[in-house]
């Protein structure tokens, strides 16, 4: 016999040997039993793969979501640009300024509805924190 015909042979063997295994004839059996599923898997993939196919590759569309995209990132750029020059601008005046703010200018400062707004954030989220820890806390005993 040729090498060729012997390595056939051999790997034929190989392959009974294997399908003889009951682990591997189960495996079969459950996949023969989901045939009719894996097909309609299949099937159900390949359309997927056609329509992100033909979505990646349609520039109209990628232009519409990259116009999206950004008409959503641009107020929030914005802002944190803002935000950013306000911090900026009041660190400068804060440095700048040399005279000492004294107790009738905190009560005068505690009138303002911006400092008035920021208490109540600030009294709100270490409520807030305060609530969650706790519930950690509580769960953490409960394990």
């Amino acid at each position: 016999m040729s090498q060729t015909t012997q390595t056939i042979a051999r790997e034929s063997t190989d392959v009974l040997d294997q399908l003889m295994k009951p682990e591997v004839q189960q495996s079969l059996t459950v996949l023969v039993e989901n045939l009719p599923k894996l097909a309609e898997m299949v099937t159900l993939l390949t359309k997927t793969y056609d329509v992100v196919q033909s979505l990646a590759t349609d520039q109209v569309f990628i232009e519409d979501i990259k116009g999206g995209i950004g008409e959503v990132a641009m107020p929030i750029v914005e802002g944190a640009k803002n935000l950013a020059a306000n911090a900026i601008e009041a660190n400068d005046r804060a440095q700048a300024e040399t005279a000492t703010i004294g107790l009738f200018g905190l009560l005068k400062m505690l009138k303002d509805p911006q400092v008035q707004k920021t208490f109540r954030f600030a009294q709100a989220f270490l409520e807030i924190s305060a609530e969650r820890n706790q519930q950690k806390r509580q769960q953490s005993q409960g394990e």
